[in-house]
């Protein structure tokens, strides 16, 4: 009888050394500061921009860093709404420099919460999809076609993105392409975001250049949705017609 004990795999100590280190650093944060967590949740929850803003400016040449850490705590939650701190971003910083602030914290955050939920719903998810052979053939074709998927679902703004990492999470999509959707399809869902949001509060003074980017938005959309649609059903087709699928 074999004494050789089982060894967790090189993807196995990533996580794990990952899941350690997040949790050391949410540690370290509440015995800095007790009062980040009770804030950043009545931030994310209360949805004043003017109080959000107010909070960010409050930390002078530190805003921006403390903004980013805002913004990646309520993404890596999953299920806080974002949009309010988008916005404030425009606000305080700008239009462009609040994009860009916004657009790589939710990034940052979006990935965090993908591999937690990995870590705890993929062997779950393993186990009910190996029960049906429809559940199966969808998950195959997430791992292949997953970098599509989920840079379309990122692309759209105002999307819950809990659910879009759920379902990243417990599909078969490979981090790498995971990472790499979410970095390009956040950039246009938030720069939409941040625009319109900054837009609406400052309705009087950008009227004009709100309706120009709803409308163009639109149409770009609706381009992509048909071209999103047509390379699923052709995909789809592919794969009723291959034997080994």
């Amino acid at each position: 009888m074999s004494t050789k004990k089982l060894k967790p795999s090189g993807e196995g100590w990533v996580q794990l050394i990952a899941g350690i280190g997040f949790v050391i650093l949410l540690i370290a944060i509440n015995i800095v500061d007790p009062t980040f967590y009770p804030t950043m949740w009545h931030l994310a929850t209360s949805g004043s921009m003017d109080e959000i803003a107010e909070y960010i400016q409050g930390f002078g040449p530190m805003a921006m860093v403390v903004s980013m850490l805002l913004d990646i705590f309520v993404n890596a939650v999953g299920f806080l709404p974002s949009i309010f701190i988008s916005t404030a971003n425009g606000l305080v910083f700008g239009m462009w420099p609040g994009i860009i602030i916004s657009w790589l914290a939710e990034t940052i955050g979006v990935v965090i919460s993908f591999y937690i939920m990995r870590y705890f719903l993929r062997d779950t998810a393993d186990k009910l999809i190996a029960k049906s052979t429809v559940l199966m053939k969808v998950d195959d074709f997430s791992g292949k076609n997953g970098f599509v998927v989920m840079l379309f679902a990122r692309s759209l703004p105002y999307f819950p993105s809990g659910v879009i990492t759920a379902l990243g999470a417990i599909s078969k999509i490979k981090p790498r392409d995971y990472i790499l959707a979410n970095l390009i399809g956040k950039f246009p869902s938030t720069a939409l975001e941040v625009a319109i949001g900054t837009d609406i509060v400052n309705f009087q003074e950008n009227m004009g250049r709100l309706g120009i980017i709803v409308v163009v938005a639109g149409i770009v959309y609706f381009i992509l949705w048909k071209v999103y649609k047509n390379y699923i059903n052709k995909k789809n087709a592919e794969q009723e017609h291959d034997p080994n699928a």
